[in-house]
């Protein structure tokens, strides 16, 4: 067995640096491709080698599944061979999430964010069949997102393990915390971890993901780059030095309220997005937000 820990970027199947891309907004709340194209280049431009679209950053419990298939559609051809794209197509109804992975894959995504079906907390037997379920709709590779704190209900370990056998079932979005978990599987399966909590991105990396699926990187994806590249090279020096540089932009990003709330705002303060429109029940970061996070995002050094 391999460690995905040391194996060579080309054989990865989303790369490192992924970002969990927000969906673009025009002020009527309508969906802004355009914004979403340039949005997309932009993070490619900046290290990218994978986008997550139609994530929870990405609003997806907001919009619908016709705009979820324009979005790939659009991003694909912003961005090309240049970057994967990784579609999230997670429902709590198996049916449902069947029928969002084919539409994805026909749109033009390379991979499947299936996410663990939230608030009907499914028992571990039932994560199994709906993982396997929608593993076998398509021919795209699949990473399940572990997320206990929003889905209710964590894929625990053995239950990782046991998936791990399906030859789509190939990375997890780990947002779980659970580093000594975590260890477990990667020493017994061919998984790809990818961190799915900025806070824990080092952490992540030292135990053996092989990246990050990051909501920080819209506004600090050169740092990350750096970051992971310093791991895989040993300097673990250099990566303490980048990751506690960072800490105030992930704290401002992702404590201060909503993640999306926050990015979207930190993009309109870069000239990125010119709109931080998001859809209701989300709202726009008050005026007190936005100043919380131009000073947070001066002492980690991302704007100027």
């Amino acid at each position: 067995m391999s460690s995905p820990a040391s194996s060579p970027a080309r054989a990865l199947p989303f790369g490192r640096l992924t970002t969990a891309m927000v969906t673009p907004f025009r002020p009527d709340g309508s969906l802004d491709l355009d914004a979403a194209q340039k949005l997309a280049g932009y993070l490619v431009d900046r290290g990218n080698d994978a986008l997550v679209l139609n994530g929870t950053t990405g609003e997806a419990p907001t919009t619908s599944d016709q705009e979820k298939v324009q979005l790939i559609a659009a991003v694909k051809e912003a961005v090309g061979d240049r970057a994967k794209l990784v579609a999230g197509v997670g429902t709590n109804d198996t049916a449902h999430t069947i029928e969002c992975a084919k539409q994805a894959e026909t749109a033009g995504a390379d991979g499947l964010l299936v996410v663990t079906p939230y608030y009907n907390k499914p028992p571990q037997e039932g994560l199994r069949a709906h993982f396997t379920a929608v593993a076998d709709a398509t021919g795209l590779p699949n990473m399940l997102y572990d997320i206990p704190s929003r889905s209710g209900v964590e894929i625990k370990t053995d239950t990782l393990i046991a998936l791990a056998e399906h030859a789509r079932i190939v990375a997890v979005k780990d947002a779980k915390g659970d580093l000594a978990g975590t260890t477990k599987v990667l020493a017994n399966t061919d998984l790809f971890y990818y961190c799915g909590a900025d806070e824990l991105n080092l952490a992540s990396l030292a135990v053996g993901a092989v990246g990050i699926a990051s909501v920080v990187a819209h506004v600090a994806s050169p740092e990350y780059r750096q970051l992971i590249d310093a791991v895989v090279a040993g300097d673990l020096a250099t990566a303490q030095e980048i990751d506690r540089r960072l800490v105030p932009a992930v704290e401002t990003i992702m404590t201060r309220t909503q993640g999306a709330i926050m990015v979207k705002a930190a993009l309109k303060l870069a000239g990125v997005i010119e709109h931080a429109t998001l859809r209701s029940p989300l709202v726009e970061a008050t005026a007190e937000q936005v100043d919380w996070l131009t000073t947070d995002l001066k002492t980690a050094g991302l704007i100027a």
